[in-house]
């Protein structure tokens, strides 16, 4: 009894379809937020970012022309959560910042990295050691984070909101923002811890796909590493 519990969850959090389905569930949820943004004249950046998500999470699915070849559920819900959370926990605050602030930011730059991560993993013949791995994840966190940035100083600027220039003082701006840059970079350290110890070692993301993308991965890796042999071999010929 004590060992069929382990193999039937992670049946359940390998299944193919089931995979396949909650993720296209959040990408739902996200179209959904991003419409309603739009229509009601809301929060149009967090829209935007829900676009976006939804937008990079259907590209597997859109190279592969397989609707079943998504990434793993919990990546997109994940990148979900930010969103999820500004909906439920409006005006809540941890520690004395605001969830649907900072923190909210934090999380969704983090999100948007781990996605990058996990498709290049999962879809392509990429292949990163361990280090690299977390290194790449909070590189691309703290780029994301400074894309962020200008994003919202736009918003400012052209929509009339108030996410960066709203009446502080320019070294204020300027501290939190620098502040925001760190919190993003830890945010993307444990993302590329998340990606490296679970999508990468636990999570089966390719046993969820469908066989043919699964093997179209595969024979690339194995390509590419012929081809990188190849050339290494070509290459000490002619050094002798």
């Amino acid at each position: 009894m004590s060992q069929a519990a382990p193999t039937e969850l992670a049946r359940f959090v390998r299944s193919r379809r089931l995979n396949a389905a909650l993720a296209w569930l959040f990408v739902a949820f996200l179209v959904a937020v991003a419409v309603g943004s739009v229509v009601t004249g809301g929060d149009l950046v967090w829209g935007g970012f829900a676009a976006v998500v939804a937008a990079v999470t259907v590209v597997p699915a859109v190279a592969f022309r397989e609707p079943r070849a998504m990434l793993p559920w919990e990546v997109v819900a994940l990148a979900s959560f930010p969103l999820v959370a500004r909906v439920l926990v409006r005006g809540q605050t941890i520690g004395g910042v605001p969830f649907t602030g900072r923190v909210s930011t934090y999380l969704a730059v983090a999100a948007i990295a781990l996605i990058v991560a996990v498709e290049l993993d999962v879809f392509t013949p990429v292949r990163m050691n361990h280090s690299f791995a977390v290194f790449f994840v909070v590189i691309a966190t703290m780029a994301a984070a400074g894309v962020w940035a200008v994003v919202q100083w736009l918003s400012d600027i052209y929509l009339g909101t108030r996410l960066l220039l709203n009446g502080r003082p320019d070294d204020v701006i300027e501290a939190g923002l620098m502040w925001d840059f760190v919190a993003a970079t830890v945010a993307g350290l444990a993302a590329g811890l998340l990606f490296e110890y679970y999508f990468r070692r636990r999570a089966g993301s390719r046993e969820r796909l469908p066989e043919e993308v699964a093997e179209i991965a595969e024979v690339s890796e194995t390509t590419e590493a012929a081809e990188a042999g190849g050339s290494s071999a070509s290459e000490g010929g002619e050094s002798s």
